[in-house]
């Protein structure tokens, strides 16, 4: 069982780690401009690494409970490679965000983009599921008539 989640085990650890690190960067902007907790205010720089955090921490759930539907239901290998872009993306998001609120702008299409695209595909592949599962139900009458 293992090996059919591998790959969604791993980007989901390298999406952990990044929300980590995006975390870290604003602890880090809080001690360079001397902004203390709970205040959310201050320095550009700061508001902007604070908003890049908490926009990628909020699409976080979004992007993990897609990857694994899509990688369960459709193909583990392709959700990955979609989620391995994902955080590329967002990661680019961030750092652009962190110079200039226009610079967010590019990644945040391509991360949008790969969302839509996850979706798609775990519809597809529940979709896939349901019909063979119902063909599959649908088929047994028939089968019971042809063993008589």
């Amino acid at each position: 069982m293992r090996d059919q989640i591998d790959l969604l085990a791993t980007v989901t650890l390298l999406g952990v780690l990044e929300q980590a690190y995006f975390a870290l960067q604003v602890i880090h902007a809080r001690r360079k401009h001397k902004i203390s907790p709970p205040e959310t205010t201050g320095h550009p720089e700061f508001e902007r690494i604070f908003r890049a955090q908490v926009n990628c921490s909020e699409y976080f759930p979004i992007f993990i409970s897609l990857l694994w539907v899509a990688g369960i239901f459709f193909h583990q290998g392709l959700a990955a490679v979609c989620g391995l872009l994902y955080l590329y993306s967002r990661f680019k998001y961030f750092q652009g965000y962190a110079v200039a609120a226009q610079e967010r702008l590019g990644p945040l299409y391509a991360s949008a983009r790969l969302l839509w695209l996850l979706i798609g595909l775990a519809a597809a592949g529940l979709l896939a599921h349901f019909l063979l599962t119902l063909s599959s139900a649908a088929a047994w009458p028939l089968q019971l008539l042809r063993a008589w």
